[in-house]
């Protein structure tokens, strides 16, 4: 069986007039910089590692530009980076205590669970294996090509389902397609009327995440704006004007 997506002349107006609402945000304009101007993109170990530990970092707990997790994400230097993390004796102590003791940040004992069992995993032989997906994004991208990296994040990488392995790829600027449909998307989608009515929880199953990836896709398709770019704008709509130059992270 086949799904068709029909995007009516109403479904376009509507997501375009939304558009020019917000896409002069510097989180938007941060988003086209990075995911859609940017070429030859560099992605060092010390870049992917920090951004594996934000993605740990924000799974259910709030993102916005004022939250304990941003002001952490944005601490320079950045106190778990992949140099200091792999000179301790005792990772998990050490990121335990630092996480823990910074304030408003919670599930710590998961994260840092998550946090030395990845960096154990890339060390031992995933490093070569993840260095060959980034390489592939960088030249053309396509949507068969990011939903195949999205997947083997989330099959590699403990923490990782389908959302935050799409999160961490699009924060290091490698895709335009596959975004991270969280809640914030599925209200934005179940306010435009998408054709069924979206439960954030079956976002964690890998074939509806697709499904819903495909309607969304389709639909920034008909409208001429790039999905990420799309993604970029709902985000900056929950959180009204606070995004700046200065604390932007994604």
């Amino acid at each position: 069986m086949n799904i068709i997506w029909q995007i009516e002349p109403r479904d376009i107006e509507q997501v375009k007039d939304f558009y020019d609402l917000y896409q002069k945000s510097p989180f938007v304009q941060k988003r086209i910089e990075r995911n859609v101007e940017s070429s030859n993109l560099k992605v060092s170990k010390d870049d992917f590692f920090k951004a594996m530990i934000s993605c740990l970092l924000t799974t259910q707990q709030r993102s916005g530009p004022n939250s304990a997790v941003t002001k952490f994400i944005n601490t320079e230097p950045f106190p778990l980076n992949y140099q200091i993390c792999i000179s301790q004796t005792n990772l998990k102590i050490y990121a335990k205590e630092l996480i823990s003791n910074f304030g408003g940040l919670r599930r710590y004992n998961k994260i840092v669970d998550e946090l030395v069992t990845n960096l154990n995993l890339l060390e031992e032989n995933l490093w070569g294996e993840v260095f060959e997906i980034i390489n592939g994004l960088q030249s053309i991208k396509s949507v068969q090509k990011e939903r195949k990296a999205a997947d083997f994040i989330n099959d590699k990488l403990k923490g990782f389902g389908p959302k935050q392995s799409r999160n961490l790829l699009q924060s290091l600027g490698l895709t335009k397609y596959e975004i991270p449909i969280d809640s914030r998307i599925a209200k934005w989608l179940n306010k435009f009327n998408f054709p069924i009515r979206l439960s954030a929880g079956a976002l964690s199953d890998r074939n509806y995440y697709n499904f819903v990836s495909d309607g969304f896709q389709k639909l920034c398709e008909e409208c001429g704006i790039i999905p990420c770019v799309l993604d970029a704008v709902i985000f900056a709509s929950f959180d009204g004007d606070n995004w700046t130059e200065k604390n932007v992270v994604w």
